[in-house]
């Protein structure tokens, strides 16, 4: 039987983190003042370099909400008794499966069918 008190507790641990994550994500993110000199390219490299970081600034934070989400789903599945169900096929999801990844939707069986659908 899965202890769903530990896995919350994990959950809630989790959230906290990757809150605290997006917020130096956010705080980092905000356009310094300072320059460079002396390169050949100028103001053009300058921009470049800052649309990079910016690009991969938004790819984490989406991936962390992405996650956010994930583990306010579950939580939600905990609280209404549906834990621990594929939500495809409604079969309990393996116990060594949710022991890895506690906000797993999908038993092994669904989403190796899921994957090999995309191809």
């Amino acid at each position: 039987m899965t202890d769903l008190k530990k896995i919350r507790s994990h959950l809630e641990l989790e959230k906290k983190r990757l809150l605290e994550e997006l917020d130096q994500l956010n705080a980092d993110g905000r356009p310094s003042a300072e320059r460079r000199e002396g390169s050949p390219f100028g103001k053009r490299e300058e921009e470049a370099t800052e649309s990079l970081e910016l690009e991969k600034r938004l790819a984490m934070e989406k991936r962390i909400k992405e996650q956010l989400t994930a583990n306010d789903d579950t939580v939600r599945k905990i609280d209404s008794g549906t834990y621990g169900l594929c939500e495809s096929c409604g079969k309990p999801i393996e116990a060594a499966r949710l022991e890895i990844l506690a906000t797993a939707r999908r038993c092994m069986n669904c989403k190796s069918q899921a994957k090999n659908a995309k191809r």
